[in-house]
């Protein structure tokens, strides 16, 4: 997921995003402690994919208080 596609989405469509995203890295980290993870890099895509939807809600939090 790139930063455009964050982007068309909605407030709360982007919260459940970053909310489906913390739950798979979760599953992710139970995986790789029971040897079960077949991608690791997975896990690298999913915290950058957090990274990114966490600074595009940021941006628009601090927009929205400038804006008032």
């Amino acid at each position: 997921m790139d930063a455009k596609e964050i982007r068309e989405l909605t407030d709360a469509e982007a919260q459940a995003k970053l909310r489906d995203l913390r739950q798979e890295l979760f599953n992710l980290r139970l995986q790789q402690q029971t040897a079960r993870l077949e991608r690791p890099s997975r896990m690298r895509e999913v915290r950058r994919d957090i990274a990114r939807l966490q600074t595009i809600l940021r941006e628009r939090e601090l927009h929205a208080a400038t804006a008032a």
